[in-house]
């Protein structure tokens, strides 16, 4: 069983790290759309922007009704990715528990 479970292990503490960049990504694109450095207008730009809004929106919309208004000040992907590091720090013990 163990030949199985070190495996996905790495493979899950991989998808966490992976979606901790996405949502990095996200933020800073978030971040240069606002002010204008990059436009929406280039195919390109829009086709990451639109992938990248769709892979982390139903987890920080979610997170996002649970927190109070803080004006213009989004800490939600900041609290997504303190759970992420969380969870990856429980995988990787369970890995060394199971290896």
């Amino acid at each position: 069983m163990d030949v199985i479970t070190g495996p996905v292990l790495r493979i899950v503490i991989t998808i966490v790290d992976l979606y901790m960049w996405i949502i990095i990504i996200g933020v800073v694109l978030s971040w240069l759309i606002h002010f204008n450095v990059i436009n929406t207008s280039n195919r390109f730009v829009y086709l990451v922007a639109d992938f990248l809004y769709r892979m982390t929106e139903p987890v920080l919309g979610r997170i996002r009704r649970f927190l109070p208004n803080l004006g213009g000040i989004d800490i939600a992907p900041l609290i997504l990715i303190l759970a992420l590091i969380l969870l990856r720090d429980i995988l990787i013990q369970l890995a060394y528990k199971v290896v």
